[in-house]
């Protein structure tokens, strides 16, 4: 067992240092560079029957090879998830544009979220001045959740 542990801290510390290459992306090179410049993302979550919900418009932060957004519990998406549905279709910057499966999941992170509000103030500055208190409130009251979205491999 200590050398399992051994092994293990010696290649994340080169994974870590940049001598290994990080895993390989989930997402095409060209998707990735769609989720850089586009301002909105449409997330499709799953039914009970399994079908696909309607899309619906969402700010979010492409972070680490993950789509992140903030959003209300009481979204169907935040439902789905609870339920054990956590399957989503998420199109980049338009409803027909490119797509891709992911698996989302609630993440309880206060560092993301200060993260997620920075990007949506500079990203987002007209509608931030808006929203900006409704999602601290709701992200500081339980109102509010970051979901975060994994893509899956083809």
């Amino acid at each position: 067992m200590p050398r399992m542990k051994t092994m293990i801290a010696a290649a994340l510390a080169l994974v870590l240092g940049g001598l290994l290459p990080p895993p390989a992306s989930a997402l095409s090179a060209d998707i990735e560079s769609k989720l850089a410049a586009s301002e909105y993302v449409y997330i499709s979550s799953t039914r009970k029957d399994g079908s696909l919900g309607k899309p619906a418009e969402i700010w979010f932060l492409f972070h680490e090879g993950a789509v992140y957004v903030g959003t209300r519990t009481s979204s169907w998406r935040v439902k789905r998830i609870q339920w054990g549905r956590p399957e989503a279709k998420i199109s980049v910057g338009k409803l027909d544009g490119p797509s891709f499966s992911a698996s989302g999941e609630l993440i309880d992170d206060d560092e993301l979220e200060a993260l997620m509000m920075k990007t949506y103030a500079s990203k987002y500055p007209e509608g931030w001045k808006k929203y900006e208190e409704t999602f601290r409130k709701g992200f500081a009251g339980g109102t509010h959740v970051v979901v975060k979205y994994l893509p899956k491999a083809d």
